[in-house]
This record gives structure tokens, C-alpha cells and sequence, in this order.
């Protein structure tokens, strides 16, 4: 199964069957069908084992912060264990501690799981673009619907138009003059290819040029043939993409927040470590203790009991440093975030894609369906003028298949003269295609440059006025049918009905043409003919002039249509020639097949002799046009620092037309080192293809292979560029899904691309990204603020329990406590802080550096200000309680509680060998006295007012510095509260909640508070409130000093 298939493009088709031992007409027979099924394996995609659920809840805890916590946890639970007999605590009172940081832990890993488990969907969309039967040649007899799954190389397989492809198979020959494929969505080709048998040179070619392989999951839209399977399975090219979108899973990397965080929590870790090994030496007389005798220690006594305290502190420090509330915060601002996308028509699939979005660096674009529409138009046509030396030049407006978008500059019915008259006939009767409405899309059934050119005839009209009128008045009512998938193309049926269509002479590539004979409304017939334009002009012999006259061919007039026909195409328009023909000789009397001269219809070798001596009309230009909104919104890629780069299928010259017209490149820019094939691009050294990728500006790839589009996205990633790769094609697969962000169309995208992406343009529109882009950015400032806000409050807490601990105090609030504020009173400002409205600027300034430090040493040094502050304010208040009478005229002792020495209160563990040491009961809110069996309880359980004042002082500390967060620079003079009313709202529900903690007896008994008086709550603003005033300063330095950075660098 693993061997290698041979090249079958470039071998003859008896070299093929000669591989096979086969014969066309015959088939395999069913004892060699059994021993290529036992070398090659069903004709089926492999379908991917996924991760056990252990695995994925294992991997959820594979986080440092996550560690730290569990750590935390455990030591928790385990005092909590060893305590439980001692102390009065009710059983459940002891583990609230161990028992939440358990709950957020296993929260986390439930939506971790949950998300990963809804990733794997775009290889089953991939299955369902397989085939189910196929008509296949077996024993000698045909067998009509053989499952497409018992396929085997060697097979000799039919196919006919609407047939889906059921394998990679080798056109053995044709049963038309004609075989075309769409391929769109596999290779990007934006047309309909052209198949034939002739061997393909050199074996190394791309696969836009395997013009004799048809493959699986691709359409025959016209004509049919017999093919040789080559590939099956895992082998075919839609198996090899299945692959690239497996292993481009296994690559998917962090997010670049998620990166900074890790980096942030590794840091976090050795803080930590060092935080409680300094506390541990400060203290370690608290716990161990020896005599020395003769220079060396002795008589070493260890105190279990005040070891496990200091263990506790540990703890405590884990909870304090760790923002817990942080990954709900971040879902909540992320989901809100995914509900904004949405109203922009951006829907987000994977969360953490809201955040990407706002650090894209590059957006890596398709060209067919993302930049154009993948709808054929007719852009541009002439005819010749008055004379032969004049050309009437016109263009045409729309660039879908929607006869109602756009129309013909500067046009109007009644001066449509013979020679656009005859056009328009051309157009419409010697044409296959049709049109319908999908939903909100107009597409086209039969060849796509078919179907522009009916649309052109919409837009014409007929010069019939009474005709007109007519249609006007059909249209109108159409408009209030309930059908609306049947497009009405009342034009061409006008021009149908009135040139009776009686043989049709099919294209070939010899001739690059194809006619048809029709009966004039005069009764004689008439050949109208189109195709290439060169082909065209070397059959015509004659012109037709404005005012129907025909004047003979000379050269300067062949010149004058070769350089119009030549400017057209370098506008990458594909363009079409249409001439006519009246004098048909035999012909001129056809009628039926049984007309004496229709033998000559079935020899497509006599068409060349009939096309001849034709009266060339004009030209038309066809293109798949680019859609309106592009060129405004890679402007705005650009003025956001965001380079464009075009991976596309489609050929060299088409893609450079489309990026010169949505303005990547001017019209007369030198394109080399900027536009290069997929097969030049791999061909160069690795050290030129970066510098290629490095230098500025836009850059195209074209007849790109679904390999080469996901490799130029892998190096894009390794020189640390944040990649976003839109696309539409199943082609366009491995690519979305390798990429950071993965940007799939809604409308014309195939589910395959849908499923590997990671977010949905819903209207396809090229903007919608440069929107989503805004908004991610928006949000990604938003999710910054919030976090260095929770961090900043974090520092505050460590300082505090460092001072407490270093100064030997009784704790001043336990991990409850803390667990509390990082959870509960700081979530709502945190998450309100996710609704800052954007900055004007926000589309003007360049993306951030995926290696920028999420916290720079200047936002450090501020937070450690803040935080000391913090760690004071929450410390000292606990002592002026313990210690003071009044401060700045507020009384302390008015509860009638019994103060000490501030070194009492430092060395309040030796309290039992304190001689006459006595304290008096206080009363509590409530009217609750706190009384006391022995003194030295005064400093464990008679804390609780003290405890109550510093976690107090800590919430309102960091209700205010929330209002710090809401610029990282500017004053709150310049961005003023209420530019973000959800803060304040924010502030007040997490005082609420506060208040809740302190007056409800049951959970003040939880948390081991008790209520505070108006004079207490008055003394808690008084102290927290400086945290403004001091960051005010603090940000008024930076911004002095980032603007004498600025004045030197002018």
C-alpha cells in the first residue's frame, strides 16, 4: 500500500495498460481485482484513531500555573487533613480551600477537553466529497454502479458529464471531441480544464499540468471518456491533502497569548519558590531551634506544628500570586468577543482564534473565490466602429452571475447597431450554459465563460422595443414569485426563439472553436461561431462595420483587433473571438440528420472546412473578477502593518492581472523576486526562500499545490510571523488548518475548507477580515488590560503575605480569603474591562511582536510599586488595629477591643510565656461579643476584626486600580470612567458581593470575617483610595519619558 504510483501522466496509455495487464475492453478480472485489493487496500480514507479520553484530560494539567495550584491543593488539603481534630472548624469549613481550587481546575479541564474533541471535523467532510459508484468494466461486462470503495488500480472506469470522480485516474480515451473538469476546489483553477490522453512531459510537473489525469472528488461538466484507475485511497491527491490536514494538526502551536502566559507562569513559579524559601529564612528560629556547645549546634528542637504554619504561608502565597479567576475571564471575554465577530458576519469557531486574530502579522490569501468571486464576467467588449480602422471599446459592470449586478457603461437598447445585434446572438444561442439561484447565490450549471456571456445578453437587452417592455414587465413580476432558485433569462430566450439552434459543431483543441448552424427568422441559416481569438482571425476573410456592412480583412485592420485582443489579455482577461458565417453551401438548407450532408457533422475533422471564410464580429474579455471590497481592505492591511501575500492554483498571469488590479503591485511594477510558481518558489535555497518571505511589501505564489501552500505557511510561523491563511477549496485545507488563524468562505467554500478553519466569513467578504482583524485587536488590548489588572492585584497579595510573614504578624487573611478575591470580587472588573472601547487608532498602528513581553520592566517596576502599596495599605491597617487607638481622627477602639505593642504583635507566638499578658472580649456587628479561653487566642482567633479590615482594604484597593487598568497610559482625566460604564457596574456588584461575604452570617462564618461599622468602612476608603493618585504618577513618568525618547529619535 506504501508503494510509490507510477508517474501514468507521462506514460502512454498502452504503457498504462500494459502496467495493469489490462485491456480497455475487457477489464480486470475478478481474481486480479483480489490481489490489487490485497497490495493496495480498499479505495477509501484512512480514518484517524483520535486521543484516548485520559489523554486529553491528562493534557489539560500539562500547565504551570495548573501545577502550582494542584501543589497548592494537595498541601491544603492535607493540613487541612491533619488539623480537622484540633481545631473547631466543621469538617466542611477545613476543605472550602482544597475543595474550590479543585472545582477551578476541573472546570478548566472540562472545556479544555470539550474544545479539543470538536476539532477533527474537517477530514469527515473530506469523505463526503468521495464518490459512491462508478460505472467500471469488469470479467468484459460493464457493471452500472459498482461502490466507488471496491475500486482498484487497473480498473477501467466510465465517465460522463455530472459524473463525480470516484479515484486518480488516467484518461485511456475520449468518446467526445471534448472532456472538461472543475478541479476549482482542488487546485484553484478558476476555469473549467481541458482533458485529454497525450502523454504529459516532464515527470516532475505541478497538478494544474496533469492535463491527462482526472481526479477523485472532481466534476466532468462536459463531454465523457474511459479511464484507467492510477490511484486509490490514501494514494489519490485528495487522500494525500487528508495527510497534510492530519499532520497539520499535530502542529497546531499556542496562541501568542497563551505563549506569554506559560512564559509568565514559569517566572510565576520560581517567584514563588523564592518568595517562600526567603519567608522560610526569615523565620526559621520560629521553628527550629539549638544550643551551641563548643562551637557546634546541639540539642536541635523542630516544631512540627509552627513548620506546618509556615507551610500554610506557602500555600497562601500559591493562591495570592495565581490569578484562579483568570481562565474564566479570559472564556468570557473571548465569547463576548466571538458575539461582536458574529454581528460582522465573522463567525468564530475556536475561541482562542478571537485573540490570534488581533496579532496577525501576515494574512496569506486564495485568489479564486477569496480575492475574486469564482463567478465569471464579461469585463470589457468591442466590435469594430464606422470604419476598419476604429474600434468601439465597452465595459461592463458586475462581477457576479446575477444578470441585475451591474450593467453596460454609457448603454442603451436602442442603439444597439447590426454588429452588436449579431454579438448578442452569438452570445446567447451558441451557449449551453444556464443560471440558478442558490439561496443568497447566483450560479451557473454548464461552462462558467458560458454563463458570463448569457449574463451579457441580459445586459444588453434586444432591440425589439416592443420585446422590451415585455421582459421589463416579467422581471418585475419575478420579483414576487416564491421561486427564486429558476433564473429568468428572458434575452436570450428572445434570441433562442428567434435563431432556431438545428447542429452543434463541439470545441477541440485544433481548432479552439466551437459553432453552431441556425435558422434566420429570413429562413435561411446562418453558422455563428466563437472561440479563440487568433484561431478566429485566421478563418475570417471579412469584418462587420458598425452599420452592418461587410468590407474585407486586409492587414493594418487584423493588426488593429490583435492589439485590442493583446491589451485585453494583459488585463488577465481570458477573451473570446465571435464571428458568423451565410454562405454555408451544403449547409444552407440543413434541417435535420437527415439532411444528405450531416454525415459530415460527425467527423469532427471536416469542421475546420466548414468554419471557414467567417465574418469576424468583435471580442469579448472574460475574467473571474476581484471582489469590490478587496482593494480597500488590503490598503487597510497595509496602513495596519498586515502584508498580503496570494497563494493560488491558478496560473502566473491571471494572478498578477488580479493583484495589480486590487492595488498589491502599481501597473508598471517590476514583479520579479515578488511573484514566483510553487515549482520556482521550492526550487530556491532555504536561506532565499526566507529572505524572499522577509523582504516588505505583497508577494504572489501561483499554480501552488495544496504541499507548497502549507510549507510557504510553516516558514511564515518559524520566522515568528502570526499567520492568518483564508481560502475556499479543499485545496486550500492543509494550509487553513497549519496557519494560527484558519479564514474559510460561508457561501462559496467547500465544507472541507470550512472545517479546517477556525473562523467563517459569513458573507465572503475580503473586508469582513480586516474587520475581524480590528476587533481581535480590540479585544487582545482588552484581554492585556485585564490580566496585567489581575496580576498587578496578585503582587499586591504576595507583598502582603511576604510582610506578613517577614515581620512575624499573624496572618493577615488566609487562602479562602484570597481564593475569594481572585475568584469572586476581582472577575467582574476583569471581565468588564473586556468591554474598553477600541482605540481610534487601533487599525493605524503595527501588529504586536509575537516575542513582545505580555508585562514590559516598566509595567513591572509600576506594578511593584502598586503592589508594595498594597501589601502596606492591607498590613497596615491589620496593625493600626492591633496597635493604634485612632488614625487621621477615626477611632479604632470604639468595639472596646484591647490594644498591644507593635512588638507584641511581632512576636505574638511566644505569647504563653508572656507574664500578666490579659485581653478583654470585643463586641462584633451583630451585636456578636468574640470572647476568649486564653489570651494568646486573641492573636488566632480574636484576628478576625483585623483580618476583616485588611481584606476589606485589599477589594477596595483593587476596585479603584481597575480604573487604573482602563489605559495602560493615558490619565483618567483624558479616558474618564464612564467610557466604560460596565466598570462601574462591574465595581459595584463586586462590592456587593463583598458586603454579601460580611453580613451574611453563614458565609462571614465560612470566610472568617465578621461586619464592619461606617467609621471602619470610612477608614477602608481612606487607605485604599491613594492606589489612583499613585499610578496617576506613575504613568505621568512614563509618558515623559516615552516623549523625550521621541524628541531625541527626530
Amino acid at each position: 500500500m506504501e508503494e510509490r504510483p507510477f508517474p501514468a501522466w507521462s506514460w502512454s496509455v498502452e504503457q498504462c495498460l500494459k502496467e495493469y495487464n489490462v485491456k480497455l475492453d475487457k477489464g480486470l478480472s475478478s481474481y486480479e481485482v483480489e490481489k490489487q485489493r490485497e497490495k493496495y487496500g480498499w479505495n477509501e480514507l484512512a480514518k484517524e484513531k483520535g486521543k484516548p479520553l485520559w489523554r486529553l484530560v491528562l493534557e489539560q494539567f500539562d500547565d504551570m500555573l495548573v501545577k502550582i495550584l494542584l501543589v497548592a491543593a494537595v498541601i491544603s488539603f492535607i493540613l487541612a487533613y491533619m488539623h480537622g481534630g484540633e481545631s473547631e472548624e466543621s469538617g466542611f469549613e477545613a476543605y472550602v480551600e482544597p475543595f474550590v481550587i479543585l472545582l477551578i481546575l476541573g472546570l478548566n479541564a472540562i472545556v479544555g477537553v470539550w474544545q479539543e474533541t470538536n476539532a477533527e471535523k474537517a477530514l469527515e467532510a473530506l469523505k463526503e466529497m468521495q464518490c459512491e459508484s462508478g460505472k467500471v468494466l469488469r470479467d468484459g461486462f460493464l457493471v452500472p454502479d459498482l461502490p466507488a470503495r471496491e475500486l482498484v488500480p487497473g480498473d477501467i472506469v466510465e465517465l460522463q458529464v455530472g459524473d463525480k470522480v470516484p479515484a486518480d485516474m488516467r484518461i485511456a480515451a475520449l468518446k467526445t471531441s471534448t472532456l472538461r473538469l472543475e478541479q476549482s476546489a482542488l487546485t484553484g483553477e478558476a476555469m473549467p480544464v481541458l482533458k485529454g490522453t497525450s502523454p504529459i512531459f516532464p515527470e516532475e510537473c505541478e497538478l494544474q499540468a496533469k492535463e491527462n489525469l482526472v481526479f477523485a472528488g472532481t466534476t466532468v461538466v462536459n463531454g465523457s471518456c474511459v479511464c484507467i484507475v492510477v490511484c486509490t485511497g490514501m494514494n489519490t491527491e485528495i487522500g494525500r491533502i487528508q495527510t497534510q490536514i492530519h499532520e497539520a494538526s499535530l502542529e497546531e502551536s499556542d496562541t501568542p497569548l497563551k505563549k506569554k502566559l506559560d512564559e509568565f507562569g514559569s517566572r510565576l513559579t520560581t517567584a514563588i519558590g523564592l518568595v517562600c524559601l526567603i519567608v522560610w529564612l526569615i523565620n526559621y528560629k520560629n521553628f527550629i531551634s539549638w544550643d551551641m556547645v563548643d562551637g557546634w549546634p546541639a540539642n536541635v528542637r523542630f516544631s512540627f506544628e509552627k513548620c506546618t504554619y509556615y507551610f500554610k504561608i506557602a500555600v497562601a502565597l500559591a493562591v495570592a500570586a495565581i490569578p484562579e479567576g483568570l481562565p474564566a475571564v479570559i472564556t468570557t471575554s473571548l465569547a463576548l468577543g466571538t458575539r461582536k465577530m458574529a454581528q460582522k458576519n465573522a463567525i468564530v469557531r475556536k475561541l482562542p482564534s478571537v485573540e490570534t486574530l488581533g496579532c496577525t502579522t501576515v494574512i496569506c490569501s486564495d485568489k479564486t473565490g477569496t480575492l475574486t468571486t469564482n463567478q465569471m464576467s464579461v469585463a470589457e467588449f468591442f466590435t469594430l466602429g464606422g470604419k476598419t480602422t476604429t474600434t468601439c471599446i465597452f465595459h461592463v459592470e458586475g462581477t457576479t452571475y446575477d444578470p441585475k449586478d451591474g450593467g453596460i457603461v454609457d448603454w442603451t437598447c436602442y442603439n444597439m447597431d447590426p454588429n452588436l445585434q449579431v454579438m448578442a446572438e452569438i452570445c446567447a444561442v451558441c451557449n449551453d450554459a444556464g443560471i440558478f439561484c442558490d439561496g443568497r447565490l447566483f450560479r451557473a450549471t454548464g461552462l462558467p465563460t458560458e454563463a458570463a456571456l448569457k449574463v451579457l445578453v441580459e445586459k444588453m437587452g434586444v432591440p425589439d422595443a416592443k420585446m422590451r417592455n415585455k421582459i421589463r414587465d416579467s422581471q418585475l413580476v419575478a420579483n414576487y414569485l416564491i421561486d427564486r432558485s429558476t433564473v429568468k433569462l428572458d434575452c436570450c430566450e428572445w434570441w433562442s426563439k428567434r435563431s432556431k439552434r438545428l447542429a452543434t459543431l463541439e470545441f477541440d483543441r485544433e481548432r479552439k472553436s466551437m459553432s453552431i448552424i441556425v435558422r434566420e427568422p429570413t429562413g435561411l441559416n446562418r453558422l455563428l461561431v466563437k472561440g479563440a481569438v487568433e484561431s478566429l482571425l485566421e478563418s475570417s476573410t471579412h469584418v462587420q462595420l458598425a452599420d452592418g456592412t461587410l468590407v474585407p480583412m486586409d492587414e493594418p485592420c487584423r493588426q488593429l483587433l490583435l492589439s485590442r485582443h493583446s491589451e485585453m489579455s494583459s488585463k488577465g482577461l481570458r477573451c473570446l473571438g465571435l464571428a458568423y458565417k451565410d454562405e454555408l453551401g451544403e449547409f444552407s438548407d440543413y434541417y435535420s440528420e437527415k439532411h444528405s450532408a450531416h454525415k459530415k457533422l460527425l467527423d469532427p475533422t471536416c469542421y475546420s472546412s466548414i468554419e471557414r471564410d467567417l465574418v469576424f464580429v468583435g471580442v469579448v474579455g472574460i475574467r473571474d473578477p476581484p471582489r469590490d471590497e478587496v482593494h480597500k481592505a488590503i490598503e487597510d492591511c497595509e496602513g495596519a502593518g498586515i502584508r498580503v501575500m496570494v497563494i493560488t492554483g491558478d496560473n502566473k498571469s491571471t494572478a498578477e492581472a488580479i493583484c495589480r488590479e486590487i492595488k498589491m503591485f502599481t501597473d508598471g511594477e517590476d514583479l520579479r523576486g515578488k511573484s514566483f510558481t510553487g515549482k520556482e518558489f521550492m526550487a530556491l535555497s532555504p536561506s532565499q526562500q526566507i529572505e524572499t518571505l522577509t523582504k516588505p511589501g505583497g508577494k504572489v505564489f501561483s499554480r501552488a499545490e495544496p504541499r507548497q501552500k502549507q510549507e510557504i505557511v510553516r516558514m511564515l510561523k518559524e520566522m515568528g510571523e502570526i499567520v492568518a491563511m483564508t481560502g475556499d477549496g479543499v485545496n486550500d485545507a492543509p494550509a487553513l488548518k497549519l496557519a494560527d488563524i484558519g479564514i474559510a468562505m460561508g457561501i462559496t467554500g467547500t465544507e472541507v475548507a470550512k472545517e479546517a478553519s477556525d473562523m467563517i466569513l459569513a458573507d465572503d467578504n475580503f473586508s469582513t477580515i480586516v474587520s475581524a482583524v480590528a476587533e481581535g485587536r480590540s479585544i487582545y488590548n482588552n484581554m492585556k488590560a485585564f490580566i496585567r489588572y489581575m496580576i498587578s492585584s496578585n503582587v499586591g497579595e504576595v507583598i502582603s503575605i511576604f510582610l506578613t510573614a517577614a515581620l512575624g504578624l499573624p496572618e493577615c487573611m488566609i487562602p479562602v480569603q484570597l481564593l475569594w478575591v481572585n475568584l469572586v470580587t476581582d472577575g467582574p472588573p476583569a471581565t468588564a474591562l473586556g468591554f474598553n472601547p477600541p482605540d481610534v487608532a487601533v487599525m493605524r498602528k503595527p501588529p504586536g511582536r509575537s516575542d513582545d513581553a505580555l508585562i514590559n520592566s516598566w509595567v513591572l517596576f509600576r506594578y511593584l510599586i502598586i503592589g508594595s502599596y498594597v501589601g502596606i495599605a492591607t498590613v497596615g491597617i491589620f496593625i493600626l488595629w492591633y496597635t493604634q487607638a485612632s488614625f487621621l481622627g477615626i477611632n479604632l477602639v470604639s468595639d472596646g477591643h484591647t490594644l498591644v505593642e507593635p512588638s507584641q504583635l511581632r512576636n505574638w507566638g511566644e505569647c504563653s510565656t508572656w507574664s500578666n499578658f490579659s485581653v478583654a472580649p470585643y463586641m462584633v456587628g451583630g451585636g456578636h461579643l468574640i470572647t476568649f479561653s486564653n489570651p494568646c487566642e486573641y492573636f488566632t482567633i480574636g484576628k478576625v476584626k483585623a483580618m476583616t479590615l485588611s481584606l476589606s482594604v485589599l477589594v477596595a484597593i483593587e476596585m479603584f486600580n481597575s480604573l487604573n487598568a482602563l489605559s495602560e497610559d493615558s490619565s483618567l482625566l483624558t479616558v474618564p470612567p464612564w467610557r466604560n460604564p460596565w466598570l462601574l457596574v462591574a465595581m459595584l456588584v463586586s462590592f456587593g458581593l463583598h458586603c454579601f461575604v460580611l453580613y451574611i452570617p453563614f458565609l462571614a462564618k465560612m470566610f472568617g470575617v465578621v461586619p464592619l461599622s461606617l467609621n471602619e468602612w470610612f477608614l477602608v476608603i481612606l487607605l485604599s483610595i491613594p492606589v489612583i493618585f499613585i499610578d496617576e504618577i506613575l504613568k505621568f513618568v512614563g509618558r515623559s519619558q516615552r516623549y523625550r525618547v521621541k524628541e531625541k529619535a527626530a
